[in-house]
């Protein structure tokens, strides 16, 4: 527990660090024009879709119909866009995760490695092939797990829980991997898997749910949605220093844990190993030498 609150307090001291800040301007940037630019083209098909589901749909309509009764406007003029930005939101944070994982997590373990951990032995375990190929499968499985759960979404306040518990695990098995992929070799790394498994979810459940802060910028009103295009960089940047501020926190964590166990394997193999049993009976044994560890009856009276 200790470790997990040093390393907590350390990342935040260095996700205060103009390099820090300077290093999330590039993910910015690609993120916003990616999205900006996919927005472009696609913002209003999108709006027409949703329009014209909500439209089909016998339900949508008996509440669209009450909610005008009661002269509280058009619903499905407000729920479209709400509708659109809720859908590509989860998109934006496992994109942004990724983009993190790729352009920063790697200077930022270095930079944990050079000031606290300069002597630390780098083995390096995880390629770059296999550390793209986990960062893979597990955005598959992720994006999976979110597909599947949409339906549960509409139960109001699960849409607020199994997206950043999802985000979470993800963040957890990305940035885990990269913060020992330098230093540990295979061995070392399921090692620490195994002694912290608990600690290391807990953080990626912890960030999770600190990424889904930015989403709550779309929840607080509708007007809000008219300024999506102007407010996509600012969650963007949110998004990322999220992010940024998890890989300092697994890239403390985790090294301070590398280091700990090597000091003790290192004195697991220092310390003196016991003598053997001396077995007297063993045929090997020259009488010569077993003579010597026997000791001569007292003598009588």
């Amino acid at each position: 527990m200790n470790l997990l609150f040093d390393s907590f307090w350390r990342a935040l001291a260095y996700g205060l660090k103009p390099r820090v800040i300077l290093l999330s301007f590039l993910p910015l940037l690609l993120m916003t024009g990616l999205a900006l630019g996919l927005g472009n083209f696609y913002w209003d098909s999108l709006l027409a879709s949703v329009r014209l589901w909500l439209e089909s749909s016998t339900l949508m309509g008996s509440m669209t119909g009450w909610m005008q009764s009661f002269g509280m406007g058009d619903l499905k003029a407000v729920l479209a866009p709400l509708i659109v930005i809720f859908a590509v939101t989860p998109l934006i944070v496992v994109l942004s995760l990724m983009v993190v994982s790729l352009l920063m997590a790697p200077a930022l373990t270095l930079l944990v490695a050079k000031n606290r951990f300069p002597s630390l032995e780098r083995k390096r375990g995880g390629a770059l092939l296999a550390s793209l190929w986990w960062s893979l499968v597990s955005t598959l499985l992720a994006l999976v797990a979110l597909v599947v759960s949409v339906p549960l979404w509409l139960i109001p306040p699960l849409i607020f829980i199994l997206p950043p518990l999802i985000w979470g695990w993800l963040t957890y098995r990305v940035m885990a991997f990269d913060a020992l992929a330098e230093h540990a070799n295979t061995e070392e790394r399921r090692e620490i898997f195994r002694r912290h498994r608990i600690s290391l979810l807990g953080i990626g459940l912890f960030c999770g749910y600190l990424g889904a802060a930015p989403s709550l910028i779309w929840a607080s009103g509708v007007l809000l949605v008219a300024a999506f295009v102007v407010l996509v960089p600012l969650a963007i940047w949110l998004y990322t220093m999220v992010f940024a501020f998890a890989s300092l926190w697994f890239a403390h964590f985790c090294l301070a844990a590398l280091h700990l166990l090597r000091e003790e394997r290192a004195r697991a193999a220092a310390a003196p190993t016991p003598p053997d049993v001396l077995n007297l009976d063993s045929p090997t044994l020259p009488l010569s030498d077993a003579s010597k560890y026997l000791k001569p009856p007292p003598p009588q009276p």
